[in-house]
């Protein structure tokens, strides 16, 4: 990596409706420190509760089809967020 690059954390969605490695989606990317992609999923989860209410989605819990969000680090490896 040169002095130019830097390292970044992104955001991605994974629609349980749909299911499986296809159900990834991009949310946002380039967030430069792991407090500000975790700033960035949190208000993801807030616009995923708005548009797919845990009322009918059954939310993050097991057996949801709410979306969850993953947190994707510099090396590519991805955790899921919950707050």
């Amino acid at each position: 990596m040169s002095k130019t690059d830097v390292e970044t954390w992104s955001i991605e969605g994974y629609d349980t409706f749909e299911g499986g490695p296809d159900a990834f989606y991009s949310v946002s990317k380039g967030h430069k420190t792991l407090e500000a992609a975790e700033t960035a999923a949190r208000e993801y989860l807030k616009e995923i509760e708005k548009s797919q209410p845990t009322e009918t989605s059954g939310g993050q819990e097991e057996g949801g089809i709410q979306d969850l969000v993953f947190i994707v680090h510099p090396d590519g490896h991805k955790t899921r967020f919950r707050e």
